[in-house]
């Protein structure tokens, strides 16, 4: 029996309406997480939450989609747990602190806040073609590391949650 501490829990975050390289680029990362045996968090919308719990259910994975709203319809069609909150964007620092280190694609500003509360709460985010942040002295901040494809992007989250990274090899049929 796997324990619930044994379990990997990645937020994937993003803008609900993604380009082709960017809708691209987060089904890729959902597949690497579903691979890898991790649970995918998302915002359970369009864009880079639906392309990311896209790519897991395509691996087998299991999705979790924290919603803004009230109802659980609004979840996209690979979503298999879909948690309402009518909350609004305030659901962003749920969908952030659920998962044990966060993956921000593209992103505008909503996708901009939750880096904030991930960073804020001490959570590790890893950039992918995402926001670029300078700090006040106008330094590129450290507190995010940042990567050039989805594969470093699944290993760098592993790596910052101190799991090892390994894909599961998955039976025909199955």
């Amino acid at each position: 029996m796997v324990e619930k501490k044994d379990k990997v829990y990645i937020s994937v975050i993003g803008e609900s309406e993604a380009a082709s390289e960017i809708y691209c680029l987060a089904e890729e990362v959902g597949k690497l997480i579903a691979k890898a045996g991790a649970i995918l968090v998302c915002g359970g919308l369009k864009g880079v939450m639906e392309a990311a719990a896209k790519g897991a259910k395509a691996e087998g994975g299991l999705t979790v989609g924290v919603l803004p709203g009230s109802n659980s319809d609004e979840a996209n069609a690979y979503i298999d747990i879909p948690i309402v909150t009518g909350m609004g964007y305030a659901r962003n620092k749920i969908v952030v602190k659920t998962g044990q280190v966060v993956i921000a694609i593209g992103g505008k500003y909503g996708t901009l806040s939750e880096i904030g509360f991930a960073l804020g709460y001490g959570i590790p985010v890893v950039g992918l073609k995402t926001w670029q942040l300078i700090n006040r002295d106008g330094k590129a901040d450290q507190g995010m590391v940042y990567v050039r494809t989805p594969e470093e992007a699944v290993q760098t989250a592993f790596k910052l949650i101190k799991k090892e990274y390994t894909p599961r090899t998955r039976e025909k049929g199955i």
